[in-house]
């Protein structure tokens, strides 16, 4: 209770924050970041740019982000257990090479027209998304990093890409220093002239705290959690990297001995964790097994659980769940799921996860510390580069295509299409794989990974970039997008063309080229929307979705690209369904043109009246790609649903029954339909309306409002 009205004031201001940002900003169809806006008037100019208004290289990014370190706006809140709030996203401020599409500077204009064609999202010049080991961190402090890199430096300087790298870490280091000094300075001034006596003490040891940290590594756990916001914030400041670890873990031996020496007590630490996952919603996993299998539960875990239950703000916790774990762990994060109804935590599937990835040829003390750091995806933190959730193929894009193709045949058929939709999903392939042997081949040179190489095994031991060679395990992700849209067209085309022969091939191309706008249309589009879906089970809808997945696991699955890098595959659509729609025709399963396209591996929303939660657990089950990666199930639940007896214990069976199937990860929402709507229609009414959108959590009001509408028909839509 010492700290309750601090943590309400906290909790006040982040939505104060969020009004603000949503003003200044706009809408942002993307993760609540723990970003504030910097003081009127002020704005950054950087030192480093190129002719177009842009920069590339090690030089130019270590000298620009050290120039935004040292001149950073300070944040102290005398509230907070932890000082500082990030404000500029330096990979934003590039203004872009539009030659070659992106802000990438190098030209792969030879990919462009085939991944214009099957709308595919390269990952070409994308940053971050991969986890780094905050251990290494947390053992050697900025100081020891430095060192590290300085090291680095004498060890490769005869090398000139190693040289200009080695500089820019030492630049990115020295700069956060000097942020740290100057938010230790500020807290120090701030006590000075602070007289509520618990504020005070407050910022004196808030000071103390980082003017430690500027060199040394934390010792205490409120050091350890201030290390942790501050390297999150200098990420977020670099590239929007959000990525977490197994926060448990991490955070256990300082709380242990700050316990055992009466330093602290639960609710200090209760405090001080809340403050960090407060200050930036990074993905954390809880539990699960480690290397050997026990179970890495502890009480950490149910003190960062009841933290988060306090929050009230979007946070991205996940709860592993294996055979051995302690059960209360589960059932505490069940509760307060249903009680906050803030979709968090989410709950990954063990079993399915670790054999997968035992599949690439990896050993199972490996798989289990591949952990859930991001909005779909795993990954082993520090030794691992991947592209997660970056890398995509509308597969209804390439539907669209094999479709037309096969529509202006002289003797089309099912079969002939299914060959033609191989064909061009595996160009598809082909075409992402010489685009990630591109970016491979260039990133170093465009964007280095100057934060992340820090935390990971290998860049500054020997003298490459993460992402050119510094890792030790490239497993690179490959998500497709649009499955149940798909699955359903060919059951569809199936049933009606090909069984029933109520429509002909030519009509049915004729009336999707017009939109069912023809005479007769709107007929047949509801037809096509009464066909066999997947979802129903046992179906025509459910065959095609788990074929399809067959063929995403024969072109991707142990495939390497042309450079020799594994590809991994998964079924994740992340916040593109709307884009991904745009560029996408009508559909034989009834859809209209340009409208969004399915989520994720979820069935269609609307389709299912008796909404059986067991049937939609078996038909994503089935459609696991199974090699590691998640095909996650976006889970709507009514609040009618939280309210009856043993929803808690059957939950848990739901959840368990969809991991044994092979599930490997649920995003659930708790939906309140009629608040739902009216913050859609008056959404500054409700600044602390907070939804899973996907793998992430978000402010309802901070959405687009085609984005909100997109939530707005899913979740009430699909509210069991």
């Amino acid at each position: 209770m010492r700290y309750q009205q601090r943590m309400a004031r906290l909790v006040e201001r982040k939505i104060q924050q969020t009004r603000e940002k949503l003003a200044v900003l706009g809408a942002r169809d993307e993760d609540d970041y723990g970003l504030v806006l910097p003081p009127e008037g002020f704005v950054p100019e950087l030192p480093v740019r190129d002719e177009n208004g842009s920069f590339a290289g090690a030089y130019a990014w270590g000298k620009n982000f050290r120039y935004l370190m040292e001149n950073h706006p300070v944040y102290i809140d005398p509230d907070d257990a932890l000082a500082g709030r990030w404000m500029f996203m330096l990979s934003r401020m590039r203004l872009g090479y539009k030659l070659y599409r992106s802000n990438f500077a190098f030209d792969y204009s030879d990919l462009v027209p085939l991944q214009e064609k099957y709308d595919i999202t390269s990952g070409i010049g994308k940053d971050a998304h991969f986890a780094p080991d905050y251990e290494i961190g947390l053992s050697f402090g900025w100081g020891g990093l430095l060192d590290k890199a300085r090291t680095a430096l004498e060890k490769f300087g005869h090398d000139p890409v190693a040289k200009e790298l080695f500089e820019a870490e030492i630049d990115a280091i020295e700069g956060i220093q000097c942020w740290v000094r100057h938010l230790a300075l500020a807290a120090r001034d701030r006590a000075l002239t602070e007289y509520d006596r618990e504020r005070k003490q407050n910022l004196i040891e808030m000071a103390q705290v980082c003017f430690r940290l500027i060199s040394a590594p934390p010792e205490t756990l409120r050091e350890a959690c201030q290390w942790l916001a501050l390297f999150n914030m200098a990420s977020r400041t670099y590239n929007r990297d959000g990525a977490g670890g197994q926060l448990d873990e991490l955070l256990r031996p300082y709380y242990e001995r700050d316990l055992a020496a009466g330093r602290i007590d639960d609710e200090d630490a209760e405090f001080y964790l809340f403050c960090l996952l407060l200050n930036d919603p990074h993905y954390y996993q809880l539990g699960g097994p480690g290397e050997d299998g026990r179970d890495m539960a502890s009480p950490l875990s149910f003190l960062i659980l009841e933290a988060a239950a306090k929050l009230k703000s979007s946070c991205n916790l996940t709860i592993r769940v294996h055979d051995g774990m302690d059960r209360r762990l589960f059932r505490r994060g069940v509760e307060i799921l249903l009680e906050n109804k803030l979709g968090y935590p989410r709950f990954s599937g063990d079993k399915a996860l670790v054999a997968g990835f035992m599949k690439n040829g990896y050993s199972a003390a490996l798989a289990r510390k591949r952990i859930a750091t991001g909005c779909n995806w795993m990954s082993l933190p520090g030794l691992e580069y991947t592209l997660n959730d970056v890398v995509k193929i509308n597969i209804a894009k390439v539907f669209e295509v094999a479709f037309q193709e096969t529509a202006e045949e002289a003797a089309p058929s099912l079969k002939k299409l299914e060959a033609c939709y191989i064909r061009h999903f595996h160009l598809a392939v082909e075409t992402v794989m010489k685009g990630i042997d591109f970016h491979l081949a260039h990133q170093y040179r465009n964007e280095p990974e100057l934060l992340l190489n820090l935390l990971s095994h290998g860049p500054l031991e020997k003298g490459l970039d993460v992402s050119h060679g510094g890792a030790e395990f490239y497993n690179m992700a490959l998500d497709g997008a649009g499955l149940a849209v798909v699955a359903d067209s060919f059951a569809a085309i199936e049933q009606f063309v090909e069984q029933e022969k109520s429509v002909s091939w030519s009509e049915l191309a004729e009336q999707l080229r017009a939109d069912f706008q023809l005479p007769g249309g709107e007929m047949l589009r509801k037809k096509l929307l009464s066909g066999d879906r997947f979802g129903r089970g046992g179906g025509r809808g459910d065959f095609w979705a788990v074929r399809l997945t067959e063929i995403l696991d024969q072109e991707v699955a142990g495939k390497r690209t042309p450079a020799g890098y594994r590809m991994i595959p998964g079924w994740f659509s992340w916040a593109d369904t709307v884009r991904f729609g745009k560029s996408v025709g009508a559909t034989p399963n009834g859809r209209r043109a340009h409208t969004p396209i399915s989520h994720g591996a979820n069935p269609n929303p609307g389709f299912r009246k008796d909404h059986a939660l067991t049937a939609m657990a078996r038909a994503i089950a089935s459609v696991q790609p199974g090699y590691g990666n998640t095909a996650p199930w976006q889970l709507e639940l009514d609040i009618g649903y939280a309210k009856t007896d043993r929803a808690v214990e059957n939950l848990m069976a739901l959840m368990e029954a969809h991991f044994e199937l092979g599930g490997t990860l649920i995003n659930i929402n708790i939906v309140d339909a009629e608040k739902i709507l009216a913050a859609h229609a008056n959404p500054e009414l409700y600044p602390d309306l907070i939804v899973r959108v996907t793998g992430f959590s978000a402010y309802f009001t901070s959405l687009s409002r085609e984005f909100r509408q997109l939530v707005v028909d899913r979740l009430i839509r699909e509210a069991v």
